[in-house]
């Protein structure tokens, strides 16, 4: 049976069995209950009074949008809906924390669930649903985008619970008020709802920065004293490998994006014919959100200010939920060295980082062992029966390397944990700092810690817009576990012959192995930035100048990895730039733009350094950053 034949099989089997069937055709409870419902009947008057025109024109409008936006739970078609998603899941088992799961049942019994999910691939809205309705919640309406409202598709899922809203609303106040009404009425009505916090899928393996739209609405609905409450659950979703990584990957090298369509869903639908391992949903640290805007209310924070906290609340937990996957360990090991390692290689680097996994207790996926040297093995063959790796054996003993054009692949995997390293890798750039300082160099007060700190939080503001650090207190709280981990308990003062000597012996090493893709990537982007003088930016052409420079230095390793090489990291370096007012051009915007990209030649000159303390012959050519003089006096 072809792709497409089943498909379309597996959504019939939930449609009508015959001409006079159909399916509910009453508008959902919630519909009915707003267009009765006084407070929106007042809101749908003010808004026709804002923007000047007819009520009944408004009203129209809005009916519209809220037929167009409605979902309902059908149980035959959730149950066709639900063999269908098993179908698009046959590349993985999908490993779930029974007690965490337990756990949440008992929440879901008394409270209506936000459930705010990392999103990582189109099978998210598969694997929530199934793992929720097969183990008896509560019906989940879950928030999808209007492109995936395809023919026939579209129609099973919209009674399966799918809640499919558009992504552009800016200019449709209409929209938003149905929208924001329809959340608060599923809220009043205790409903379930699970929402991507990230808003789209990630390019890199790492966690988006959160769209606040649905989260929004959601906290507009528990204001006031009668409100119904909502828990706030983080749920993550990680896998072994992913067959869309690939696509989303030619994105990040300037490719276009395949739209979503019936041709697009039945090649995403072959791809999973091939098995991937495992998927992992793992359930975070559940929150009040009545009682989180309240506490924020005391502190006077309020308004947009609230949601924002929220919301990096929100992925914060999501990042303490997500696990440590094999193929995550083997791809940071494999990209840090990128050349070909055999099986002991891998497990030397892949060893001390373990004991620091364990020593931090991060969770583990499917509590496999990190130092299990069959387990890495296996890991090692599955990424290179995908591609990812290439393999070599007729030697004395197997060897393995990133596959030529696989290192995002790679790098994708490897992000996926990447966020409970980087920390340990600002630590270590603290710590290199400090053992760099002159004799007589001049000491701000608390001496050469407190220069260890400033060099922390330099690095923290440097890459702010690409990791999700905690606030400044709770920063320096992780900060200091870090270093506690590097360099023992009770340390008030050290001098740089110290502080060399512990980061010569501490392991792991990390922060060429974290920190030096992002950083090349900054560097790209700042030297090309550098390259305009004091002229103004078009962004679009920076970011096409960057990408055909940045390839340029990848083949003659002026960057450490072609990893570095892409278009997600670079609108990131230029979000930062955009930030320090770096785009607009003007007097003296030249100097700033060369002091820019001097700071990241530095930072990368540092990193390499901590590469070298590791034991990695680092052969990578820093780029000196030319005035602007010299810039146009060459062309």
């Amino acid at each position: 049976m072809t792709a497409v034949r089943r498909v379309r099989d597996v959504a019939r089997s939930a449609l009508p069995r015959s001409v006079g069937e159909r399916l509910p055709a009453a508008p959902p409870r919630e519909v009915t209950e707003l267009l009765h419902d006084k407070r929106f009947q007042r809101a749908v008057a003010e808004a026709a009074e804002e923007q000047g025109r007819p009520e009944e024109e408004v009203w129209s409008e809005v009916k519209g949008y809220l037929h167009e936006m409605s979902a309902a739970h059908d149980d035959r078609t959730s149950q066709g809906w639900a063999r269908m998603g098993e179908w698009f899941l046959r590349a993985y088992d999908v490993l779930v924390d029974e007690d965490d799961m337990q756990e949440l049942k008992r929440l879901d019994r008394s409270h209506s669930l936000a459930l705010a999910f990392s999103h990582r691939s189109y099978l998210d809205g598969m694997v929530i649903p199934n793992a929720l309705s097969s183990r008896r919640f509560s019906p989940t309406y879950t928030f999808g985008g209007a492109n995936l409202n395809l023919p026939i598709i579209g129609t099973v899922a919209s009674r399966t619970g799918l809640i499919f809203i558009r992504r552009s609303t800016q200019e449709i106040p209409v929209y938003r008020l149905a929208l924001r009404s329809y959340i608060r009425q599923m809220v009043t009505n205790k409903r379930n709802m699970a929402w991507s916090i990230e808003g789209g899928r990630t390019r890199t393996g790492k966690l988006r920065p959160p769209v606040h739209g649905i989260l929004k609405y959601l906290t507009d609905s528990v204001d006031g004293d009668d409100a119904p409450d909502v828990q706030v659950v983080p749920m993550a979703v990680v896998y072994d490998q992913l067959h869309e990584v690939s696509l989303m990957t030619e994105e990040a090298r300037g490719g276009s994006k395949t739209p979503e369509d019936w041709r697009w869903l039945v090649r995403f639908a072959r791809l999973q014919r091939n098995r991937l391992g495992r998927a992992y949903l793992t359930v975070g640290e559940p929150f009040s959100l009545r009682e989180r805007m309240q506490a924020l209310a005391d502190e006077g924070v309020t308004g947009h200010q609230a949601v924002e906290r929220i919301a990096l609340d929100i992925s914060h937990r999501l990042n303490r939920a997500t696990p440590v996957t094999v193929t995550a360990i083997v791809s940071l090991a494999l990209l840090g060295a990128d050349r070909a390692l055999t099986v002991d290689e891998v497990l030397e680097t892949v060893e001390p980082l373990a004991a620091y996994i364990d020593a931090r207790s991060w969770p583990v996926a499917g509590a496999a062992d990190l130092r299990d040297r069959a387990t890495i093995r296996r890991a090692l063959a599955e990424l290179a029966r995908s591609g990812v790796l290439t393999a070599y054996d007729q030697g004395t003993e197997p060897v393995w390397k990133i596959g030529d054009d696989q290192h995002l692949v790679a790098a994708f995997y490897r992000n996926t944990v990447i966020h409970i390293l980087v920390e340990r890798a600002i630590g270590e750039l603290a710590l290199l700092t400090v053992s760099e300082l002159e004799p007589d160099a001049e000491l701000p007060q608390g001496g050469t810690l407190q220069v260890g700190w400033e060099e922390a939080k330099r690095m923290r503001d440097l890459l702010k817009f690409e990791f999700f650090f905690p606030g400044r207190a709770g920063f320096e709280d992780d900060l200091r576990t870090e270093l506690q981990l590097l360099v023992g308990e009770g340390v008030t003062d050290m001098t740089p012959e110290r502080a060399r000597e512990l980061l010569v012996g501490a392991r792991p090493h990390l922060a060429h192995l974290v920190l030096r893709p992002f950083l090349d990537a900054y560097l790209v982007l700042a030297d090309r930035l550098a390259d305009r003088g004091d002229s103004p930016v078009d962004e679009d052409d920076l970011l096409a100048d960057a990408l055909a420079v940045g390839r340029q230095w990848a083949l003659q390793r002026r960057v450490a990895s072609a990893e570095s090489i892409s278009l997600e990291l670079f609108r990131t370096a230029m979000a930062l730039a955009r930030h320090k007012g770096l785009l607009e051009g003007g007097a003296g915007t030249g100097s700033a733009r060369e002091a820019f990209a001097a700071e990241l030649r530095e930072a990368v000159r540092r990193v390499n350094e901590i590469g070298e303390i590791a034991g990695e012959p680092v052969q990578v050519v820093v780029p000196e950053v030319r005035s602007a003089t010299e810039s146009q006096d060459s062309r």
